[in-house]
């Protein structure tokens, strides 16, 4: 199991789910049977194809929230251990209605407030000067759907409530429906709506130059 959890710290290409009735949305939900079965029939087995399905997906969200390669592979090999565990616990039923992208991204998103809640408990370092705004030509959703890993965009959104954070992250960079991203949050989806909604908006606001700051910047640039 150790191994299996440790090769969760990388992040190889993997796909999500989502149901339908087109022949990806066909396979996918095929991929979820087979799952789910894999789980039943051999636990250890089963839980390397999860991780294998599912890690990318894991490993994104660990590193936006997060913001530091390296906190963000301790955060899924944790996440993973916490899930393998659980799992262990699961009688037939319950793996045979297993969703589990919501599910395992809940442990990731839980995992990850333990965190933050633990260290919110020890002094914090100055964490110096946060980087200059950049220009907002390109939107904060698109930025965020690119992968964008500047500087600039991590610091934003550290800045975020954990909410917040988490919500845009699930919505704009895994692209979860808005349903399943309020199964991870565990709120209604009105309130992951808004979670979403006031992330972005604060997010415009961080990186949207105040007046005049371009203007002196440029000048700054051309003497």
């Amino acid at each position: 199991m150790n191994t299996t959890a440790r090769r969760a710290r990388t992040a190889p290409d993997a796909t999500t789910t989502s149901s339908g009735d087109s022949p990806d949305g066909r396979e996918a939900d095929d991929a979820l049977l087979e799952l789910r079965e894999a789980l039943v029939d051999d636990l250890d087995e089963g839980f390397a194809q999860l991780v294998r399905t599912h890690q990318a997906v894991a490993y994104a969200v660990a590193l936006r929230t997060t913001g530091q390669r390296a906190d963000a592979e301790d955060l899924v090999a944790e996440s993973f251990l916490r899930a393998y565990r659980a799992l262990r616990g699961y009688d037939t039923t319950r793996l045979r209605e297993l969703q589990p992208r919501a599910w395992l991204l809940t442990i990731v998103v839980n995992t990850r407030r333990n965190q933050v809640r633990d260290a919110a408990r020890r002094p914090r370092a100055d964490g110096g000067e946060l980087p200059e705004r950049a220009s907002t030509e390109r939107s904060v959703e698109d930025r965020a759907q690119d992968g964008e890993t500047s500087d600039e965009l991590a610091a934003q959104l550290a800045r975020l409530s954990e909410a917040q954070r988490t919500a845009v992250v699930l919505r704009h960079v895994v692209d979860l429906p808005i349903d399943e991203v309020a199964e991870v949050l565990g709120c209604p989806p009105g309130t992951a709506k808004s979670h979403v909604s006031r992330g972005l908006s604060r997010l415009r606001d961080l990186m949207t130059p105040p007046d005049g700051a371009h203007t002196a910047a440029t000048s700054r640039s051309n003497p």
